[in-house]
């Protein structure tokens, strides 16, 4: 790999409310917004040369790589390890309700039957990091969620994983190069051997 661009998907119909979903048997696509949202950006990524196109498993993010990669042959592989977080008590609930619980919350603790802790959330996206490295292609285009992304711009600036990170912007291209990614998940790595909260 010698580049990466990173994008979340378009607006949701969960995240236009500001809902949770990391439940892969609840169906939820892109909203109208969201539609155009990708639309605009597949425009703007039209004549950006892509050897790959990886995805995680969610509806949301399969819609918007399908309008990125609309009339161009470019070949496509799904990630799992690159999924939304599992809210546990939080699945369908509002974001802000989760993001206060996982303030006052230590990085190992899951948030109810079923959830995942930060930690495993860190641990998965470091993982997935560190595969894209390995890929032989040259540049591959990431669509996914909001939260892997915000851990991999904060850690290419040196920044550990926080308890609340900000949300990725929809649609958004963030280009880091092998360098950079490499990085990054040594960060995220690190962290996650000796979790700071």
């Amino acid at each position: 790999m010698r580049r990466v661009i990173l994008v979340r998907h378009g607006e949701s119909e969960y995240s236009a409310r500001a809902a949770l979903n990391g439940d892969l048997t609840t169906a939820v696509g892109l909203t109208p917004a969201g539609l155009e949202q990708a639309q605009r950006l597949a425009e703007r990524l039209r004549d950006e040369p892509l050897d790959l196109a990886v995805t995680s498993e969610f509806q949301r993010v399969r819609e918007t790589a399908d309008e990125l990669l609309r009339g161009r042959d470019v070949p496509r592989i799904v990630m799992p390890v690159l999924n939304d977080p599992l809210y546990g008590r939080f699945e369908g609930g509002g974001i802000e309700e989760y993001r206060a619980w996982a303030e006052s919350t230590s990085s190992s603790e899951a948030p109810g039957a079923g959830g995942e802790s930060r930690l495993a959330i860190v641990r998965r996206y470091a993982r997935a990091f560190r595969a894209l490295l390995a890929r032989p292609e040259e540049t591959i285009l990431v669509v996914a969620h909001s939260l892997p992304i915000s851990y991999a711009l904060a850690a290419r600036d040196g920044r550990p994983p926080g308890a609340r990170v900000p949300l990725a912007e929809y649609a958004t291209p963030y280009e880091l190069d092998a360098e950079e990614l490499e990085r990054t998940v040594a960060l995220l790595e690190a962290w996650a051997a000796k979790p700071t909260w």
